[in-house]
């Protein structure tokens, strides 16, 4: 098992990796709209911070030795279910035809009170 960081995604804030690989597998932890530069939350809308969680995964992924293509499945944590339409139209134009599994759960709270979370299973095998 090899724990994975980069600085180009935001560092981990609790006793946490960014990524752990196992094999040919990562783990990605949840990514939230951090600025990796800053550390400081992406204060906008759903979309734009969609965008940056996506991004960062991607850092992580690259981190790694990934692609978005070895994504095997996501789940993504919403503060409001309403905001699922413009965070599903932020995700499909990010993985395009690439599908890979998912659930989506709206929660009570995200850390920050971000509005999004995501987190990834990939495989480089």
């Amino acid at each position: 098992m090899r724990m994975i960081s980069t600085p180009d995604a935001p560092q981990a804030i609790g006793p946490y990796s960014q990524a752990v690989k196992n094999g040919g597998v990562v783990y990605c932890s949840g990514q939230i709209p951090l600025d990796p530069r800053t550390g400081e939350v992406c204060e906008a809308d759903i979309q734009t911070q969609t965008q940056r969680v996506l991004d960062n995964l991607e850092a992580v992924l690259t981190a790694a030795g990934a692609t978005k293509e070895n994504v095997l499945k996501t789940t993504v944590y919403l503060s409001d279910m309403t905001n699922f339409p413009a965070m599903n139209e932020v995700y499909a134009a990010f993985f395009g035809r690439h599908k890979p599994a998912r659930a989506t759960v709206e929660v009570s709270r995200l850390p920050k009170d971000v509005l999004v979370e995501i987190d990834c299973i990939a495989d480089t095998l």
